[in-house]
């Protein structure tokens, strides 16, 4: 029989090796929690400023409702036919600082319990660069009549991202708006406008002549299809549960606000109006405000549900 003194000694051991285990979990790979028996995977594996990610969340039985909280982000799963398996797309804005940022995941079972697992999500830098452009200097310094126009564009704007559909619009996985047009200025590069720094470039940019038929990314509905100071012809469109696709320097747009498109549905033909150096599309992934990487949401499979 262990002493009391050998019984103490082995039960902090064990305590302490378990909060180990716990604390030090990133988004490697999946854990499954003894307490919970909730499996939660992340991918893709590492997370950096600026990924998309898919969480998957498995409940030991049949599950009423998931919900996340993550960097201040409050977001709701969606499950496949037999609400085993939720799942939920979520982000890294570009911006955001490396580091750990808790996630708390709620999941209320059938059975009238209710779980909560906490875990840390490990944030690491990438690796993006300066990138020195000459535009028009009524886009670096804009008059008061610009100024008034930039104004009116945001309250636009923030009435077209203002909402988005409670579930899911997409189908399948999200596919590049243009086939064959090559990638140019990679997203999260610091954009230097006439030598000074004026943003963080919040998209992907594909080389395309003028009147490039332009695709949208996966189904949902058009929230905004009109010109914009900066943007010049822009076309956002909502995939549901806070994730939307813009797209802009449009020469023409083909739908209007309120319409209902398919993926790989010709929107717009690509231009150079707005603030652009050239003919080009740049496409934007918004997700509850923060801004994503296109190419990386590209690469994620994406779960089939009813």
């Amino acid at each position: 029989m262990l002493r009391t003194s050998q019984r103490t000694l082995l039960q902090a051991f064990t305590l302490a090796l378990a909060t180990i285990l716990f604390a030090t979990y990133s988004a490697h790979g999946s854990i499954t929690l003894d307490d919970t028996n909730t499996n939660i995977l992340i991918t893709p594996t590492p997370l950096m400023n600026g990924s998309p990610c898919l969480i998957t969340v498995t409940p030991p039985s049949n599950a009423l409702s998931v919900t996340g909280n993550w960097q201040a982000h409050r977001f709701s799963f969606f499950s496949n036919s037999d609400h085993r398996t939720w799942f939920a797309l979520a982000g890294v804005d570009v911006e955001l600082s490396p580091g750990n940022y808790p996630l708390t995941v709620e999941v209320d079972l059938k059975n009238g319990t209710h779980q909560t697992i906490q875990q840390q999500l490990t944030i690491e830098s990438a690796p993006y660069l300066q990138v020195p452009l000459t535009v028009p200097d009524k886009f670096v310094q804009p008059d008061p009549k610009a100024l008034k126009q930039i104004a009116a564009d945001k309250i636009v704007k923030d009435k077209a991202f203002a909402s988005s559909a409670s579930r899911p619009q997409w189908t399948g996985n999200f596919l590049p708006p243009l086939r064959l047009a090559p990638e140019s200025d990679s997203f999260g590069n610091q954009r230097l406008f006439n030598g000074k720094v004026a943003s963080v470039h919040r998209g992907l940019d594909y080389h395309a002549k003028l009147h490039t038929p332009v695709a949208a990314i996966n189904s949902g509905r058009v929230v905004l299809a009109r010109p914009l100071y900066f943007e010049g012809g822009c076309v956002v469109i909502d995939h549901g549960l806070g994730l939307m696709s813009v797209y802009m320097h449009l020469s023409k747009i083909e739908v209007s606000v309120g319409r209902r498109v398919r993926r790989g549905q010709i929107i717009a033909l690509s231009g150079a109006s707005g603030r652009a150096t050239g003919p080009h599309l740049h496409l934007g992934v918004r997700w509850q405000g923060s801004y994503l990487d296109p190419a990386k949401l590209f690469q994620l499979q994406m779960p089939s549900f009813k």
